[in-house]
């Protein structure tokens, strides 16, 4: 999928949100907690909930990593179950991979070779040795950490993002490289924007971490939006009973819609 493919989807579906699946199954409703496959049927009950508004969905590997062969079968179906029920959606492999040699062959590899995902986001710390076996997939694209939302991104990413995104643009194109920048920061994502006119960012803590979708359009949005808002906790779990999916629905119609209005 290149980027003008991505916008079209946007302008379609009048959206540019993408649906984290940090699918934790401590935080299950009862009846699907008790499932032989707990993990892909709370997935695919969000996924039929949302898939109308979700121009991208992003499962945190961690969340299936950490129930061993069980929890990346269900990925899997996960994956495949995304395609099924609409083509043209962006999948993001939340790994944060960010090793270099075969290590980073094999991982683009499992992600684009094996699996069927569109995107996986990377950590940029040992230069472009970490992410260009990504971007030698066509069609496949590579989501490189800038400035995230978390508190302590000040340690590091403060000092360094703007490096980050220069040297990114050296590695990639607007067709096969975005940034994660975070929601939590929106001055900063109105600095890289101009720092970087055409490429799309990933935009997390948008919700639960206090971003706003009104700060982030007015800081980062370009001629092709050039944004992918995550939202996960506030649509995934905005319902914990077994009306959770239809509760995920309303979330994620609400954020659609607010999202119609800055659509060009």
């Amino acid at each position: 999928m290149n980027r003008n493919e991505l916008y079209a989807n946007i302008k379609r579906k009048r959206s540019f949100l993408c649906v984290g699946l940090d699918s934790d199954p401590a935080l299950f409703p009862a009846h699907i907690a008790a499932l032989e496959e707990p993990i892909f049927e709370f997935n695919k009950a969000i996924i039929d909930a949302t898939v109308q508004y979700a121009v991208a969905y992003k499962p945190n590997l961690a969340f299936y990593e950490a129930e061993g062969a069980a929890g990346w079968a269900q990925l899997e179906k996960t994956v495949e179950y995304i395609r099924k029920k609409d083509p043209s959606v962006f999948i993001i492999a939340d790994a944060k991979r960010g090793d270099i040699g075969n290590t980073a062959d094999r991982y683009a590899r499992a992600f684009f070779g094996k699996m069927d995902f569109d995107a996986v986001t990377l950590a940029p710390y040992m230069g472009r040795d970490s992410v260009e076996p990504f971007l030698k997939y066509e069609g496949k694209w590579s989501i490189v950490l800038a400035l995230t939302s978390n508190p302590s991104a000040s340690d590091f990413e403060m000092e360094m993002y703007e490096k980050v995104v220069q040297k990114g643009m050296e590695w990639g194109t607007p067709d096969n490289l975005m940034f994660v920048v975070g929601a939590t920061r929106p001055e900063k994502l109105a600095e890289i924007r101009q720092l970087c006119s055409d490429h799309f960012f990933l935009v997390p803590g948008v919700g639960a971490q206090g971003g706003t979708i009104a700060e982030v359009a007015a800081a980062g949005m370009n001629d092709t939006c050039g944004l992918l808002v995550n939202m996960s906790r506030n649509i995934i779990f905005a319902g914990r009973g077994e009306d959770f999916a239809s509760e995920a629905e309303k979330a994620a119609r609400g954020a659609a819609f607010e999202m119609s209005q800055y659509i060009r």
